[in-house]
């Protein structure tokens, strides 16, 4: 093999490696950021070529694994309770048509994980005032997401189910609603989460 190959496979062998112990940090410690695992992972590695991290998605993909192989007693409890939380809110919040979308839907949340939900409206002010209309403590902050092909803030409403779980409601405008940027396996609405169910 050639010092080049060589180099090429230590890296990928490495990048594999890493991916499954960031999986693995996210199934035992509750963490739910993708790059803190990754760093994390990388620290406790001893990795320093850190040009190389495995991608969000490549994580994911081991974190299923992981949970199928050594969680499948315990994990799907946790999952099934997260996304009858979520449809309680969505059922809520009906009047939006919200999408679920992120770890809870995916099925690799556990129990630290927050609940997604986006909203397509060009009045966030509305969704604001049924909040208050319905007496649900709130905060307002952003959404960090890519819209249109660029890195963009969107107004975000952050409450929380009645056991604590955080829900993260991020309004986007409503012309991206149809702008192909919603993919069918990474939002869902009410008819597919009850499906799930």
């Amino acid at each position: 093999m050639s010092k080049d190959k060589d180099r090429f496979h230590r890296r990928d062998l490495m990048r594999e490696q890493l991916t499954h112990h960031a999986a693995r940090l996210m199934a035992e410690h509750g963490i739910t950021d993708y790059a803190f695992a990754k760093r994390k992972a990388a620290r406790q590695m001893g990795a320093t070529d850190t040009q190389h991290l495995p991608s969000n998605e490549e994580i994911e993909a081991a974190l299923r694994s992981f949970r199928a192989l050594y969680q499948h007693e315990s994990h799907p409890p946790v999952l099934q309770q997260l996304r009858r939380e979520a449809l309680a809110i969505m059922r809520l919040l009906e009047p939006f048509q919200p999408y679920l979308t992120g770890s809870v839907l995916d099925g690799t949340a556990g129990e630290q994980s927050d609940i997604n939900l986006l909203i397509y409206s060009d009045d966030e002010k509305a969704v604001m005032m049924f909040l208050l209309k319905h007496e649900l403590p709130f905060e307002s902050g952003e959404w960090h997401t890519q819209l249109k092909g660029r890195q963009q803030a969107v107004p975000s409403f952050t409450l929380q189910t009645e056991s604590g779980v955080p829900v993260h409601i991020a309004v986007l405008p409503e012309n991206t609603r149809h702008s192909g940027m919603r993919k069918p396996e990474r939002h869902a609405d009410m008819a597919a989460v009850e499906s799930l169910l």
